[in-house]
């Protein structure tokens, strides 16, 4: 076989042989090395999942993960960005480029469990990590960054603060539903909490002298309900009361709200924000309540990569049928969204049950340890290495991805 040479940035270093590898020739060899990690992938999955910790607690989930790296010889660095259930897992050397990057997400819902199927998500990553490293010579490094706390907490985001992304090429992690779909938008997300003070009275004998926090929660409430026809229906809008009063024959004096305010586009998002926030103030004139807003954690939307999404398809058509995304609705937000900001990211979704169940739900924890949601591992790990052998090998279409992130 006749090799190609190349050269370093330096003029001066001596000329290398790079072996020319066949993208099939080494998805075959990958694709066997998953199958015989199968029963240690799901083992790894059914033990999260019988487990479940919450955001930024996610240390038994963080511990068994990297073990599994560290014994297939990745080097592991752990509380990563300050985060203790962070990680980054290389292998064989974060020095080689290009460097892909599978991300697993391993924290639980409070109350339901493992509802978004958080522990499918590692072992997949975990899964097309190890198949990978498998390959002898392979023109690249392999990442596998443990990020914590998606549901609210936006570990990425942290990550991404502290330069953990700076030197990935291009970042993969692929997420339970009920559909297999590629591209997929996600919203943007704001978190806003709204306090709203008043003054305390007898609620029956003297309500005249008193100023009713609560009731400028509820007229909030409205207001926002009011707003929703005249804002473009990709917006949402949600939110809980989460303080509103001692006791009912106490007019209460201070009250709480907490919204989240979502969007596709991140600009109009903050358009949207401020048109809230008139709801509360409207709502505190109205009432005589006096109102502050504390603006919280949020993700930005996601930026679709063509080149990227259209490599990951053809390889995931070889195992599964691909579904269309829905034209409205049924988007949700996910830190992924700030990740793709920074570097080309894909989020696709595999079918992890035939029934139309929700995600956060006690019957979507029940799917993400089922018969379909441990194949689901397999298919989904053999899906992602796939994606990264063909960005390996063709250095091409690893400058194509990189393009369109640009352009986007």
């Amino acid at each position: 076989m006749k090799l190609p040479v190349c050269r370093g940035s330096n003029p001066r270093e001596p000329i290398k042989r790079v072996r020319k590898m066949n993208a099939e020739k080494i998805k075959k060899e990958v694709g066997k090395h998953i199958d015989k990690l199968g029963k240690e992938l799901i083992g790894l999955s059914n033990k999260i999942h019988d487990n479940p910790e919450t955001m930024f607690q996610e240390y038994k989930a963080c511990r068994w993960i990297a073990s599994t790296l560290e014994s297939h010889n990745f080097k592991v660095e752990k509380n990563v960005a300050g985060l203790e259930t962070a990680f980054k897992a290389v292998c064989p050397s974060e020095k080689k480029s290009p460097r892909i990057a599978f991300l697993a997400e391993y924290d639980a819902l409070p109350g339901v469990g493992h509802g978004c199927g958080h522990n499918l998500i590692s072992a997949m990553s975990v899964g097309a990590a190890i198949g990978l490293s498998k390959i002898k010579n392979l023109p690249g490094s392999i990442v596998v960054l443990g990020t914590p706390a998606e549901e609210g907490g936006g570990g990425k985001i942290t990550m991404i603060e502290k330069g953990v992304f700076n030197k990935i090429d291009a970042a993969m992690m692929l997420h339970p539903n009920t559909k297999n779909i590629v591209g997929r938008k996600a919203l943007a997300v704001k978190e806003l909490k709204i306090r709203f003070k008043g003054k305390s009275a007898h609620a029956s004998v003297a309500p005249e002298k008193g100023i009713n926090a609560l009731d400028a929660v509820i007229q909030t409430f409205n207001n926002i309900n009011a707003l929703r026809q005249h804002l473009t229906e990709d917006v949402r809008i949600h939110g809980i009361i989460t303080h509103g009063g001692v006791k009912p024959n106490i007019v209460p004096d201070y009250a709480e709200a907490l919204f989240y305010v979502r969007a596709l586009d991140d600009k109009y998002l903050l358009k949207v924000l401020e048109k809230v926030k008139n709801c509360c103030k409207a709502a505190g004139i109205a009432t005589g309540a006096s109102v502050s807003f504390e603006l919280g954690s949020g993700y930005k939307s996601k930026k679709l990569n063509p080149t990227l999404y259209s490599v990951f398809k053809k390889n995931f058509e070889r195992f599964v049928s691909t579904d269309k995304s829905p034209e409205h609705g049924g988007l949700g937000s996910s830190d992924i969204g700030d990740v793709s900001h920074v570097v080309p990211a894909i989020h696709p979704y595999i079918s992890i049950s035939d029934k139309d169940i929700p995600s956060h739900s006690v019957e979507f924890a029940r799917a993400a340890k089922s018969r379909m949601g441990n194949r689901a591992i397999i298919v989904g790990a053999k899906t992602l290495a796939y994606t990264a052998v063909d960005l390996f090998t063709n250095p091409g279409l690893m400058r194509e991805v990189k393009k369109d992130f640009e352009n986007i």
